[in-house]
């Protein structure tokens, strides 16, 4: 199976629990397992090419330009995770559909399981890392959804803004390092990074990009001081737990170490951070889980405790060190899935997790407390079960690592952390299990069906094979460590079995589990010291640091955000005032090329109308009337301009958006007073002024330059001139760039069109649907109206225009890619002449005789839009290249198209529903607000008729 399709299995897959949710739960979780199952069977189809010493690699293009390609790679690495990911996450698809009760929507809570099971197998497989980042990111989200799956428990949804609040920061430091990595190498694919080991730890970028990287490393893998936000995440259902902390999300930062060990490892630097992290971790973690009641709580404290054991061991740098990991990680998964699993059956069935509750289950759960043993047994690190082997192996490595002091000092601190692991393990098999039945558990404790036990049974099956039988997984643990290894180091000719001699380790070893009994027997007495010791919340701290940057952005937000646009437009303005005066006086602007052309008596009228109207606007803004004539004379004189300087489609363009601009206002600035208040004082005018005549100078300097330095010679114009016809198959540039050159903005910006009539139209209905709805009913008009609402000659005026302009809008659209016109202009055309309707015969009956919802007249426009775009694919070109053609239809003369011309349509569509449904919406409060509109034109109602009497009937 290609990989590709081994990662979007998970993706593809998680439309199917939703849809088979309906079917009932059997059918949701069948789904959700074949799934699965077909990827592990997909990966698993890949492993004799791995045997055989090949790295399958699959490699698609997609933003090659940026280095973002979809590149996945299977090496022994990533297919020793992927197995992992998909083996656990089959069995917890079994256990989850048991233990989800039937108040839980099955359909969603599978969903977030493919979508995070994808995101890890992205991870995992991938070569590039920017996709990675992807991935990575995916991951962070989906967890959310996961953690966070019981909403109706404040825990719940406070674990999941954590998790995703330290992982994201993580996440982001991570993405800062990796880019740092693909610069330094010159590529983002891992397979090319991973071959330049020398170039990056000579690199002066050496160190920002690994802290960056194990930022986001410790963050996703609990490691301190991070490790908080993992305990927390267990108020996520028993299935989430063991998933994410046996095989997935808490992996992923260990995965990353490992798979960038060849590369950042072996230097001080790599060596003190992560060996430093990972001892701390892993005593801190164990020596917290012991004092843990809540049965989840104490097993994800002992997941941060192995996690920082692993995180150490790959720390040390050394080819053993790499062994030992790689082994460990794979007895961790086994026996860490079992045991969550476990703690959740007894949840199930006893109504609770607090250990201070528990006690005896094994007389009434025997089975359940014989997989619990063996799993805590083999965390803790006892003879016969595969934990005792990798834990041996890390004691043994510890003795060859020096860390800030004598030789003994890493050796005895791991040994500590290995004493307290013994005793949490022993304190979750005695105080859960043993001990007298007790009468007083809130639920009753029994063994539940297969379906629940069936999945830890099968994990700790492997727990005691690997543990008797170690030579079995040997060749595949040696495997995977050359693969993080990478050539740096040969993998070491050491056999994994039970029994190694009596050497230190044992020594160490016995301590460990003699230690975690005595520990055990004083729990109580030590249980209240703890209690009673002060110690700083990591959770406590974590949402102070919370608190703090958030109450220093809300003062940073009210100081520069004070609802006040002068005060939004002064920084601005004057931070690129600033920026640019800089930039001029310390750069090269370069010398005139061009000389300006003669002034003439036209260009002088036209500035000193322009200037004069803009001058005047500053003095009587307050006038509502007097300052929409004063826009109005600034965009008749810019649209004058454009028509001057040859620049038609502009022209209409501005001309066009004049007019409904000026509509548009006239309908807004009605619910404005007819003099509004003064609103600065004169210290602050004179500010503002300042600021204005900066930036204008500004601004008009920059013009100066670019219009007679060599930036046109320059500029990009020449090649659209160029290939304007022979590439889009029109003479009007402007045309062709808009619908083809640069279709994919001209396309978000119609959505962002689209958008933006849309957000009127819900800002209108709350108004009309509020408490505002009553001050419109009862608003004053500042000025009488009108007697005659409907003037008689403007509605007979419309009537007859509008054919004519519809005309006129058809032509202007189907000339526009060669001559001056287009659908953005046919669109505004069209929409006025609409618009004109509205204002002519009233609102009520021109809405009467609308045939089409302006809603779906937008939504026609982008469909038309991006169906267009998606059509040159069929062609074997980019989205929105347009193709062209001539044609001759008897009689007609040949003539051109191009497919373009769908593209233009959906603008057309597009602008004629945004502008209309956004004058809809301001029409309809306007007349919410005044008396109600007649639904006649001209006030006259052709149903009524004079009362005349009968003259039969009066006879």
């Amino acid at each position: 199976m290609s990989l590709l399709l081994i990662v979007a299995l998970p993706f593809l897959g998680a439309l199917l629990p939703g849809i088979l949710n309906s079917a009932g739960r059997q059918a949701c979780a069948g789904g959700t397992l074949a799934v699965t199952l077909t990827a592990l069977i997909g990966l698993i189809s890949n492993i004799p090419d791995l045997m055989a010493g090949e790295v399958i690699t699959q490699r698609f293009e997609w933003l090659p330009a940026l280095g973002l390609n979809v590149t996945l790679m299977l090496d022994p690495l990533g297919a020793f995770f992927a197995a992992l990911i998909l083996g656990i996450g089959t069995l917890i698809i079994i256990y989850g559909r048991y233990y989800l009760s039937r108040n839980d929507n099955m359909g969603e809570f599978f969903t977030y399981l493919l979508l995070f099971q994808g995101a890890m197998v992205g991870i995992v497989l991938s070569d590039n890392i920017l996709l990675l980042l992807v991935f990575w990111e995916l991951t962070s989200l989906s967890s959310f959804l996961l953690i966070g799956y019981w909403k109706h428990l404040p825990e719940g949804r406070q674990g999941a803004r954590m998790a995703l609040t330290v992982t994201g920061m993580g996440g982001l430091a991570m993405i800062g390092g990796m880019m740092i990595l693909g610069q330094i190498a010159g590529s983002y694919d891992l397979s090319v990074i991973l071959q330049n080991r020398e170039a990056i730890q000579s690199s002066d970028l050496y160190v920002p990009a690994l802290i960056l990287i194990l930022l986001g490393c410790f963050t996703k893998s609990a490691q301190f001081p991070f490790h908080f936000w993992l305990p927390h995440a267990m108020a996520a259902p028993t299935p989430v737990s063991a998933y994410l902390h046996s095989a997935t999300m808490v992996k992923a930062g260990i995965f990353l170490m490992a798979r960038m060990w060849p590369v950042l490892s072996g230097t001080p630097e790599w060596f003190y951070i992560v060996t430093t992290a990972g001892l701390i971790t892993m005593v801190l973690g164990a020596v917290i889980a012991l004092f843990k009641h809540d049965l989840k709580a104490l097993l994800a404290f002992s997941t941060v405790s192995h996690l920082g054991l692993i995180t150490m061991l790959l720390g040390t740098g050394t080819a053993f060190g790499v062994l030992t990991a790689v082994f460990h990680i794979l007895n961790h998964a086994t026996f860490k899935a079992a045991l969550f699993m476990s703690a959740g059956i007894v949840d199930h069935e006893a109504h609770t997790r607090d250990i201070r509750r528990l006690g005896g289950l094994r007389h009434l759960m025997p089975i359940t407390a014989a997989i619990a043993t063996v799993a805590a047994l083999s965390m803790a690190g006892i003879p016969l079960f595969n934990g005792f082997i990798s834990k041996e192996m890390m004691l043994e490595e510890t003795l060859e690592t020096q860390l800030f002091g004598p030789h003994w000092l890493v050796p005895a601190i791991a040994t500590f952390g290995a004493l307290f692991s013994a005793a949490y393990s022993f304190r979750f098999i005695v105080h859960t299990f043993f001990g007298p039945k007790r009468d007083d558990y809130p639920g009753h404790p029994h063994d539940p069906n297969k379906g629940m036990w069936f999945s830890p049974a099968l994990l700790v099956t492997l727990v005691v094979i690997i543990g008797v039988a170690p030579f079995l997984v040997e060749p595949l643990v040696k495997t995977v460590a050359g693969a993080v290894l990478g050539g740096v180091y040969a993998v070491p000719d050491y056999h994994l079995a039970i029994w190694h001699g009596f050497k230190p380790p044992l020594y160490m070893s016995m301590i460990a589990v003699a230690g975690g009994l005595i520990l055990l027997a004083m729990h109580k007495g030590a249980q209240a010291a703890w209690d009673a010791t002060p110690r700083p919340e990591a959770k406590t701290i974590f949402e102070g640091i919370i608190a703090f940057f958030a109450g220093l952005a809300e003062k940073i937000t009210a100081t520069l955000h004070d609802g006040a646009f002068t005060r939004y437009a002064a920084i601005l303005s004057l931070t690129i005032t600033a920026l640019a005066g800089h930039a001029w006086m310390t750069g090269n602007s370069g010398g005139r090329v061009f000389e300006p052309q003669p002034m003439t008596e036209v260009a002088l009228l036209g500035w000193v109308a322009l200037v004069a109207a803009t001058l005047f606007l500053v003095f009587k803004h307050r006038d509502r009337l007097v300052a929409l004539i004063l826009m109005g004379i600034i965009g008749t004189v810019v649209s004058v301009g454009f028509a001057y300087f040859s620049a038609p489609d502009l022209a209409m363009t501005q001309i066009s958006v004049e007019v409904v601009t000026i509509i548009l206002m006239l309908l807004a600035l009605n619910f404005l007073p007819d003099v509004t208040p003064a609103e600065s004082s004169a210290g602050h005018k004179l500010g503002n002024a300042v600021v204005a005549v900066l930036g204008g100078l500004g601004a008009a300097a920059l013009t100066y330059h670019l219009l007679l330095g060599d930036f046109v010679q320059n500029s990009i114009s020449e090649y659209h001139l160029a290939n304007s016809y022979k590439g889009g198959g029109g003479t009007n540039v402007v045309n062709v760039i808009l619908v083809d050159f640069r279709g994919f903005d001209t396309f978000g910006e119609i959505i962002v069109l689209g958008i933006a009539a849309l957000v009127i139209y819900a800002l209108t209905e709350t108004l009309l649907n509020g408490p505002v709805r009553a001050r419109l009913l009862n608003r004053v008009p500042d000025k009488p109206l009108a007697g005659d609402r409907h003037p008689t000659m403007m509605v007979v005026l419309t009537r007859i225009m509008m054919p004519v302009v519809l005309l006129v809008g058809v032509y202007i659209f189907l000339r526009g890619h060669n001559e001056p016109g287009g659908g953005f202009i046919a669109g505004l055309v069209v929409a006025i002449a609409v618009v004109m309707q509205y204002m002519a015969s009233g609102f009520a009956w021109a809405s009467d005789r609308q045939r089409y919802p302006y809603h779906g007249i937008i939504g026609a426009g982008v469909l038309a839009a991006g169906l267009t775009g998606i059509g040159a694919w069929f062609t074997g070109h980019e989205f929105l290249t347009s193709s062209f053609g001539y044609f001759r239809i008897p009689p007609m003369e040949k003539f051109e198209l191009a497919s373009a011309m769908g593209f233009d349509l959906g603008v057309f569509l597009a602008v004629v529903g945004a502008v209309m449904l956004s004058l809809e919406s301001f029409s309809r409060l306007a007349r919410r607000a005044h008396v109600p509109d007649s639904d006649y034109p001209m006030d006259i109602d052709p149903s009524r008729e004079e009362e005349t009497p009968n003259q039969e009937g009066a006879a």
